[in-house]
């Protein structure tokens, strides 16, 4: 009896035309049967697969176990499984267990290059802080911290202010009931938040602008809101230009993930470390010949770490600047409730209201970290006249929101208007006699600072002391303070400072009877660097 043959093709095809192919068998898929089923019969092309099957497991079970591994217990069934067979364990997991490693796990270029060791002299002094911090009683030798912006003199108005509001009593009051605060809520800030910070920020300005809360974006802090704008306003590889010295951290929280550069635009003592025009628009073509693109200027108004404001007139210049380049503005005015000279802070918003400039290229970053003496809460703001970059922003924020308990304690305590004007009076007051004192202290041992108007900084002048007078010198000297005056300040080239021998000294974490402790260390670091007679 002749078995049917079918081609490859549909078998269910009236062609007339399609001819099978004369030499192809009908095929079973089966383990090892197709291997050798042929023309032989069914009969045939079965036994032998199957029986070379059968006889390959068995060969596999009697081999599988070494001696070793044999006398060994095996494991216990499971309670659960009493019924079932015991499968016999697979070798490959034995095999695998015996390799060894063909190299080290592999991070992204990323986060290669951000878990590389600190190389900022900010960051080392920082380090040593924590390793040997100072203590009146339990370590009196320790490393007096003097390069954190950290405002710890009023923290006695802030603890006062909690014990008064937040007791179990008042939590409903706070809106901190569970109802509140176990919710999703909007990741770009609770809108009762962004109201009481409108008004805040008024206040602290003079009450010379007023902030529309539909402009606001809240982030856990200021840093992510720097990088979030930087993330919307720049591509990696592009540029900012910013004015030195600056805030070191600028160097980190800005180019670790947006890839951003940032072009120094060096200030100098001659004119109290001011910007020009002139240096902007130096540094804007050099860039430019170099072949990068020069998205924006990020300024800090108050400056950090010099301390100085910037005038209207300069303010209005900057703004002519970026509209005739087609560039962005980021003003950081975090410091901005924080003055202690007699110079009037003026914000870009209230540049922007009074002016016709083009808005959608402004844009301001606050948080409560300085002025309210708050950085662990967390707290940082973006407030822009750019619809699109608010709309980024507001998706970016599910990154870096703020709690909502948190946010929920600041509307109650933003929206207490006498406590406001009361801490921001007092606070005033405390940072201008602490810095008085202390550039007094420092003055005594024969150390100068550059008049500072606002921030928690002194700006040092120390050249006089450096040998080589370079970024070397610089250094050496940083390493004396560091470990002979057991005094952690950062120098100047952290800062991006072209001139040597400048150091930043913050003393808000100071309180006034440490002021003789720091001047007496610095005074052995003076007399270390003098000639001898």
């Amino acid at each position: 009896m002749t078995r049917p043959v079918f081609s490859n093709s549909d078998p269910d095809s009236d062609d007339p035309t399609r001819k099978a192919p004369a030499s192809t068998g009908m095929r079973l898929v089966v383990p090892l049967q197709g291997v050798v089923q042929g023309r032989g019969g069914l009969i045939l092309g079965s036994l032998i697969p199957c029986a070379l099957f059968y006889f390959l497991q068995f060969y596999i079970k009697r081999h599988r176990s070494s001696p070793a591994s044999s006398s060994s217990n095996p494991p216990s069934p499971s309670d659960s499984s009493t019924d079932l067979v015991e499968l016999p364990r697979s070798s490959s997991r034995l095999n695998l267990s015996g390799r060894g490693s063909i190299g080290r796990t592999r991070l992204s270029a990323r986060a290669s290059s951000t878990s590389k060791p600190n190389d900022s002299a900010y960051y080392i002094g920082l380090d040593r802080f924590l390793e040997d911090p100072y203590d009146e009683i339990k370590n009196p030798d320790g490393i007096i911290n003097l390069g954190l912006t950290e405002n710890r003199l009023s923290l006695d108005l802030i603890e006062k202010w909690l014990s008064n509001n937040v007791r179990d009593s008042a939590l409903g009051k706070l809106g901190l009931n569970i109802s509140g605060i176990s919710a999703y809520q909007p990741f770009d800030g609770l809108f009762e938040l962004k109201v009481a910070m409108a008004g805040y920020m008024s206040e602290v300005m003079g009450r010379a602008v007023s902030y529309n809360p539909l402009q606001m974006v809240l982030t856990s802090g200021a840093t992510p809101a720097i990088e979030m704008l930087f993330f919307c306003l720049a591509d990696q590889g592009d540029a900012f230009l910013i004015p030195t010295p600056y805030y070191p951290g600028f160097d980190r929280d800005i180019r670790y993930r947006t890839g951003v550069e940032l072009i120094p635009v060096h200030c100098r003592s001659s004119d109290d470390f001011v910007l020009s025009i002139t240096a902007l628009e130096q540094a804007f073509n050099n860039a430019r010949k170099r072949g990068q693109k020069v998205r924006g200027i990020l300024i800090s108004n108050p400056s950090n770490p010099v301390g100085n404001l910037m005038t209207r007139e300069l303010l209005y210049d900057l703004l002519d600047f970026a509209r005739e380049k087609n560039i962005h503005i980021i003003s950081d005015e975090i410091f901005a409730g924080s003055n202690h000279g007699n110079k009037e802070f003026v914000s870009m918003a209230e540049m922007i209201e009074s002016e016709d400039f083009d808005r959608d290229r402004v844009h301001i970053i606050y948080g409560l970290s300085k002025d309210l003496s708050l950085p662990g809460f967390r707290v940082g703001v973006i407030y822009s006249f750019n619809e699109n970059v608010l709309a980024a922003s507001r998706r970016l924020a599910r990154f870096s929101s703020v709690s909502v308990p948190t946010q929920r304690l600041l509307v109650s305590m933003l929206t207490d208007m006498g406590f406001i004007r009361d801490y921001q009076k007092e606070n005033t007051q405390r940072l201008r006699r602490m810095y008085e004192l202390f550039t007094a202290g420092l003055n005594e041992v024969g150390v100068e600072c550059s008049r500072s108007d606002a921030g928690f900084c002194c700006w040092v002048n120390m050249s006089r002391l450096i040998n080589p007078y370079n970024e070397k010198g610089e250094m050496e000297l940083w390493q004396k303070l560091l470990n002979m005056a057991k005094t952690n300040v950062t120098p100047g080239s952290a800062c991006h400072c072209i001139e040597h021998g400048w150091f930043r000294f913050c003393f808000t974490t100071l309180r006034e009877k440490d002021i003789p402790l720091v001047a007496e260390r610095i005074r052995r670091v003076v007399e270390s660097c003098r000639p001898p007679a």
